[in-house]
């Protein structure tokens, strides 16, 4: 064997400072930006404050940025959408959109995998994961759709490992199956307590002797088994984590309808306009004195400010495109209300910006936006069709028909059951199983017609 030097070409793909600063920003709510914001200026002296600006216009950004302000856009965070004729009351009216919140579902979960130290790749697919969980904690895309390119391995233990954590039994398809996880997670539970799952419609109208009997066991251990669910157990995690500690959620973006069409405007309202400090440009571009080591420093720190203010801008933009795509999608639901949201996927938006899926992710998660009713988070306009994946199927959203069906109970004047609320759906274009229909009741945490 000899060795010898040998040229060999290949396509790698590695991640620049400026590319991991970019992904980290988009990320970010406008709070979470503004905290970011004042950490870079306490540590790059070249990066300063200009101005505090008001609101941003998505109108207003293909007629604002004229020739002669084309150098002053280039050395700032101000992306020239600006919209300085806002007077007041209008901001106030959009700032009285925050609203108290609690820490959401996605956010606790992504913490404790950062503690976590699994396969990089591992981690990759619980972010995503976590990122596809409605507030219940169950899957919004079925992983297998979501990650349909993905290692089978991999996938199986990042399920297994977001099931793990607290609270436990999110990242499943229902109910019925957090309560496997539940079970399986539950220290000294016996096996009868997983039987007793298959019968909960009968031990909830308490039928204990029959289903002993069809499980053949003591019928003292099944109603044990039972109680211990009730007491132990819960249907939906997400929702049990969501009276968690109180923060403010402060709308990102604001939708209008002005002169018949749809107004995006960006929250810049706390956000200061950023820009290149002229003391350190004069330093880094002087010669002789100060000394050359003064000169790289002033050079490292302006490029870095650049970066940053770049990222910035970057990410208001990637922002503005997802929000503008969000709202042609869902013109029915900005128009009319809730129950009209139509079906729609991250592969949607993805496509239609030409851009890849966890992008579109990044930018709607933990985004918030003021619409005519009420503050909605981006990803609640990600909502699957009630038959079929995705938008594939009926026109008619999961999130669309909940609407329908709280609509239609509390307005009933007599208590329909799931089978008639079916029907009734059914009369409106809206086929749907009993089951299905007891599901979504059940997610809205509205009763049976015998407990309403």
């Amino acid at each position: 064997m000899q060795q010898r030097q040998a040229m060999v070409q290949a396509q790698q793909l590695k991640m620049n400072t400026q590319l991991f600063l970019s992904i980290k920003l988009m990320e970010l709510s406008v709070m979470d930006l503004r905290e970011k914001i004042g950490e870079e200026l306490e540590k790059n002296p070249a990066l300063e404050v200009l101005e505090e600006p008001g609101m941003v216009s998505l109108d207003d950004a293909a007629s604002s940025s004229p020739v002669e302000e084309e150098a002053y856009f280039e050395a700032t965070s101000d992306s020239g959408f600006t919209r300085r004729g806002m007077n007041g009351d209008e901001r106030q009216q959009f700032l009285e959109g925050a609203i108290a919140r609690p820490e959401t579902l996605q956010e606790h979960l992504l913490w404790q995998l950062t503690l976590e130290t699994p396969d990089p790749g591992v981690r990759r697919i619980g972010e995503l994961l976590i990122q596809n969980l409605d507030d219940d904690g169950f899957h919004k895309e079925q992983p297998e759709i979501l990650l349909k390119d993905g290692d089978p391995a991999k996938i199986e233990e990042a399920l297994k490992l977001v099931q793990s954590m607290d609270p436990p039994g999110t990242c499943t398809s229902g109910y019925k199956e957090s309560l496997r996880v539940q079970v399986r997670l539950l220290s000294g539970a016996p096996p009868l307590m997983a039987e007793a799952l298959d019968h909960l419609e009968q031990l909830e109208k308490g039928r204990f002797a029959e289903t002993a009997q069809l499980l053949r066991c003591d019928e003292g251990d099944l109603r044990m088994c039972f109680n211990r669910i009730q007491e132990e157990l819960t249907p939906f995690p997400g929702r049990r984590f969501s009276r968690g500690e109180t923060r403010y959620a402060v709308p990102d973006l604001e939708v209008r309808q002005k002169d018949g069409e749809f107004v995006i405007i960006l929250n810049n309202e706390d956000i200061p306009v950023l820009g290149i400090s002229p003391f350190f440009t004069k330093i880094a571009g002087t010669k002789g004195k100060p000394g050359r080591e003064t000169r790289n420093f002033a050079r490292e720190n302006i490029r870095e400010a650049r970066w940053f203010i770049q990222s910035i801008t970057q990410r208001n933009h990637t922002l503005l495109r997802v929000s503008r795509a969000i709202v042609e999608f869902q013109r029915p639901f900005f128009s009319r209300g809730p129950k009209y949201l139509a079906p729609l996927t991250l592969r949607d938006i993805a496509r239609e910006l030409g851009v890849h899926e966890t992008t579109v992710s990044r930018t709607a998660n933990g985004k918030y936006v003021q619409t005519e009713w009420g503050l909605y988070e981006l990803r609640y306009f990600f909502s699957n069709s009630i038959t079929g994946t995705g938008s594939q199927g009926s026109r008619y959203s999961k999130e669309g028909v909940k609407e329908i069906i709280k609509e239609i109970i509390l307005g009933e004047q007599r208590r329909l059951s799931d089978q008639e609320l079916a029907g009734v759906l059914a009369r409106r274009g809206i086929p749907l199983a009993r089951r299905t229909v007891a599901k979504y009741r059940n997610e809205l945490d509205l009763g049976s017609s015998y407990s309403r």
